[in-house]
């Protein structure tokens, strides 16, 4: 009996046990994996698989049968990854020196959901309100994942052409895509009900919903950097070097905005670019920005082992020949293409363009929309949607995680920087407006 009970722990010190292991992980990985070609997406998927797939371990974290908790999760990694990348931005804000941004939001995006609609409404087969939603989930790049190659913490000088454009494009195309879904959900009702959508969806998803966003995500942003910055130095907020103050700011923005049904994944990052705006130089940017890496982190693990026990419950079943060609394409044609054609004619190397289009990581921010998007319509064949946007994450995570350090150290040493030198950030691109 002794022996049995030995062998049979707690399950509540099972989950101790495997949280020490895995905030080990959080802080320890990132180091160790700094100069090799794996990145910790990668290896938080191989656990998770490695972990599902063990005999005694019963539940099965499919995002089909649990479809409520698969979109506030991923919900709440999102928006904490979208006040990091905010926090991250040195670049003051404007239309000159956000160039690349704009080409990737409003050529770029638009474009890709083009494209992939196309795609899955002809070689796929699958209904046009449907191809739409798989055009405006997989479109848009990702703020969680896309870390290795986003810019430094605020202050740290690593803030290239290419880090800028893909840390501003992932902050900011997360909003920009959810007008597309809701389209899809429009057409999808229209189609059952025959009720008129094109006023409603024009005046209310696109005019209302972005105009809200980023109103309220600019007035919270003000607030906050006045309370922290501004007012008396016995109370201001950055008196207290406690960084949680940017969590705050996040759920405050993402929940005043979702209260006035507005978008919320725009609002907190517009938050976070107002925020930091409002005293640029303070060292308080760097706290705030740790304390929010560190949770997007480790949630980020948490998600990456359910999706990778997700993988090794069978996630990818469904999957045809037609819809593993299709991945491809939007991986290795699509994105590329659309990338090239929003940076045609922006003064920039080669080289760099090359490096900006070509990753287009798609990952955390693609599972929410769809859970969205699944949860506010009737779609039949939901297993074969899941199915494909889980291998087209995989195999983003696997290609982009692969590539980028190699990719992002021969850039840095072609424009002459030792990228193992602890004085010199890694990588080093110059572009255009590196110095406004």
């Amino acid at each position: 009996m002794a022996m049995a009970s030995f062998l049979q722990p707690d399950p509540y010190i099972l989950v101790l046990t495997g949280a020490g292991f895995l905030i080990a992980l959080v802080a320890w990985l990132p180091l160790a994996l700094r100069r090799l070609p794996l990145s910790l997406p990668i290896v938080c998927i191989g656990l998770g698989a490695a972990l599902f797939s063990w005999p005694g371990v019963g539940l099965d974290p499919s995002p089909l049968d649990w479809p409520e908790f698969t979109e506030r999760f991923t919900e709440f990694v999102v928006i904490i990854a979208l006040m990091g990348a905010g926090l991250k931005l040195d670049r003051v804000f404007g239309l000159r020196r956000w160039e690349v941004t704009w080409r990737l939001i409003l050529v770029t995006l638009p474009l890709s959901i083009v494209a992939i609609t196309v795609l899955a409404g002809t070689w796929l087969g699958l209904p046009w309100p449907v191809a739409l939603l798989l055009g405006a989930v997989l479109a848009p790049t990702d703020p969680v994942l896309a870390s290795d190659v986003q810019v430094g913490p605020p202050k740290s000088g690593e803030e290239d052409e290419v880090r800028f454009g893909l840390t501003s494009e992932a902050g900011m195309n997360d909003g920009a895509a959810f007008p597309f879904v809701h389209l899809a959900i429009a057409l999808a009702l229209a189609a059952a009900t025959g009720e008129p959508w094109a006023a409603k969806w024009l005046s209310y998803n696109v005019l209302w919903e972005i105009g809200a966003g980023v109103a309220g995500g600019w007035l919270i942003g003000r607030a906050f950097g006045w309370v922290t910055f501004r007012i008396p130095a016995e109370t201001k907020l950055a008196q207290t070097g406690d960084g949680l103050i940017a969590l705050a700011a996040t759920f405050v923005s993402y929940g005043l905005t979702e209260i006035i049904h507005s978008y919320g994944f725009l609002s907190v990052f517009v938050t976070a670019l107002t925020f930091r705006h409002a005293h640029r130089s303070h060292d308080f940017h760097r706290e705030m920005h740790d304390v929010t890496e560190q949770i997007e982190r480790l949630a980020m693990m948490v998600l990456l082992l359910l999706f990778g026990g997700a993988l090794a419950r069978g996630l990818l079943e469904g999957l045809s020949w037609a819809d593993v060609a299709a991945a491809g394409v939007i991986l290795l044609v699509i994105r590329p293409v659309t990338g090239l054609a929003g940076l045609w004619g922006f003064p920039a190397a080669r080289a760099e363009k090359l490096t900006i289009a070509f990753f287009g990581i798609r990952g955390v921010g693609s599972f929410y929309y769809l859970a969205y998007g699944l949860n506010h319509m009737e779609v039949a064949g939901a297993e074969r949607l899941w199915a494909i946007v889980g291998l087209v994450v995989l195999l983003s995570v696997l290609m982009h995680g692969l590539t980028v350090t190699p990719i992002m150290r021969l850039l840095d040493r072609r424009q002459g920087r030792d990228p193992d030198a602890d004085s010199v950030p890694p990588p080093g691109l110059q572009g255009p407006g590196a110095g406004d």
